[in-house]
């Protein structure tokens, strides 16, 4: 079923204990919308700069299932722009530079052949930017949204505003425990629980992620990868992986946001996320086939199945 993604593409420069990667094709729903593709068609609504290189499209029109209609080129305006530097454990990183580019302009709109898509990720944004995405989009859509630090910090009014209207939410361990003022991730996801999320991912890195449903709690560890090569973009693809197997699987359609479809969902994000942090980019997940995807999902499967 019809799945759209808002957020950023922008250009990164990367640097890992692994090397560096200059100015290479990244953002939130760059990532997402290819991790998602392996499972079902998934829209995308984002804004580029004049500066965009084309290859950089061509290399988003490569995936078959993503649907360009929605981004949005403006002349005269800059990319997004991004550099970070990861620390040698790759579990930390630090930014380098921010250059907002398009982002300090208003924001895409919705394409009106897009406003009936039944499963809506509004990956990391001011949440007033990801209210108004929302307003345009008709019916009543599974919805799931990301977050970050900045706007726990700066924005949080807003942000609660987003949580009454949303079906999930989806952060990182240290997000959970500033919004929450809670270090045990447990105790952080059930008290967002109680801001309107009828679930909640908390995503661990490399210990995996948490899922905290009005109907239960599971977790998935990380799947056991032995390349690492770039970990940027691994939340992006995660939550790719998990809103397209939740559109596309037959088996999830009677009921999306339900526990055990949710907990299902975890597995394709994990597995999607393992192959994407073995390049820089989306230099792996373009060369991915469904076959393989589909042996290191089961033998994900059988690894944590008791």
């Amino acid at each position: 079923m019809s799945l759209i993604c808002t957020g950023t593409i922008g250009i990164d420069t990367v640097h890992t204990p692994t090397g560096t990667a200059e100015r290479i094709l990244g953002g939130s729903c760059t990532y997402f919308c290819a991790a998602a593709s392996f499972f079902t068609p998934v829209r995308m609504v984002a804004a580029v700069g004049d500066d965009f290189p084309p290859a950089f499209r061509d290399v988003l029109a490569s995936f078959p299932n993503v649907d360009l209609r929605g981004l949005e080129t403006r002349k005269g305006s800059k990319t997004f722009a991004w550099g970070g530097k990861y620390h040698q454990n790759m579990n930390t990183r630090e930014t380098l530079f921010t250059d907002l580019g398009v982002l300090a302009e208003a924001p895409p709109r919705v394409p009106e052949v897009f406003a009936d898509s039944k499963f809506v990720f509004l990956a990391n944004s001011h949440p007033s930017v990801q209210m108004d995405l929302l307003s345009q989009i008709k019916g009543k859509p599974l919805v799931v949204a990301d977050t970050m630090d900045l706007w726990i910090n700066i924005a949080k009014p807003e942000l609660l505003v987003l949580l009454r209207r949303v079906d999930g939410l989806v952060l990182n361990y240290d997000e959970a425990e500033l919004l929450t003022g809670k270090a045990n991730s447990v105790a952080a996801a059930r008290h967002i629980l109680e801001m309107g999320p009828r679930f909640v991912i908390v995503k661990k890195g490399e210990h995996g992620a948490l899922l905290a449903h009005r109907d239960g709690i599971a977790a998935l560890p990380a799947y056991p990868a032995e390349i690492v090569i770039d970990p940027t973009g691994a939340g992006d693809s995660f939550a790719g992986g998990m809103m397209g197997w939740i559109a596309g699987a037959p088996e999830a359609s009677k009921e999306p946001g339900a526990f055990n479809t949710v907990r299902k969902s975890l597995v394709a994000g994990t597995v999607v996320a393992s192959f994407n942090i073995e390049a820089f980019s989306l230099d792996r997940l373009k060369t991915l086939k469904r076959e393989e995807l589909d042996r290191r999902i089961a033998e994900y499967t059988a690894m944590v199945r008791v």
